[in-house]
């Protein structure tokens, strides 16, 4: 039995790490901790992603910020706000347009009007600052990352998405109840 397979299974016969005990349902006790494991990797996540993009030398952004910068970037395409908050899971788009409108005036996104359409685009520093972004990435998290994992990282990114899914029917159930 590999350490990795014994590890497992002795974290699953030890008692749950939860942020929230009262939920522990004895259906489940896996979600619990799972929604804990969220909260503390999203926690870490905005802040190293807020990091990042300070030390590529632009500070004072988001993470909300730091997250349309890149996907307004993605794929070089120009992108309408329904679209960026459908990607990106957002459901309010006041959010997503107030710091589509920050990153404008701070000269890292622009606008381009087609018809009764806004779509926004990285300017030539926002592209800049996301390069950078990028570089630090490297420097800081990739390289220190096991890449053994990456199968694992893989199967967990297509695990979360599921989940998504799973807590936005959920969200549309109890909207209803």
């Amino acid at each position: 039995m590999s350490q990795r397979t014994a590890a497992r299974r002795a974290s699953r016969q030890s008692a749950p790490i939860v942020s929230s005990s009262h939920l522990v349902s004895p259906r489940s006790r896996e979600l619990s901790e799972l929604e804990f494991g969220l909260i503390v990797a999203w926690n870490a996540f905005s802040r190293w992603a807020v990091r990042c993009m300070a030390a590529a030398g632009c500070p004072d952004l988001t993470i909300t910020d730091v997250l349309l910068l890149h996907h307004v970037q993605h794929r070089a395409r120009n992108k309408k706000l329904a679209d960026i908050c459908f990607v990106l899971n957002y459901e309010d788009t006041h959010v997503v347009a107030y710091s589509l409108k920050k990153l404008v005036s701070a000269g890292l996104v622009q606008t381009e009007k087609q018809g009764k359409e806004v779509f926004y685009s990285p300017t030539p520093q926002g592209e800049a600052f996301v390069q950078q972004y990028r570089t630090v990435r490297e420097e800081c998290l990739i390289k220190s990352l096991d890449t053994e994992l990456n199968a694992d990282i893989g199967e967990l990114a297509r695990f979360l998405r599921t989940m998504s899914g799973l807590y936005d029917q959920a969200a549309r159930s109890a909207s209803a109840m």
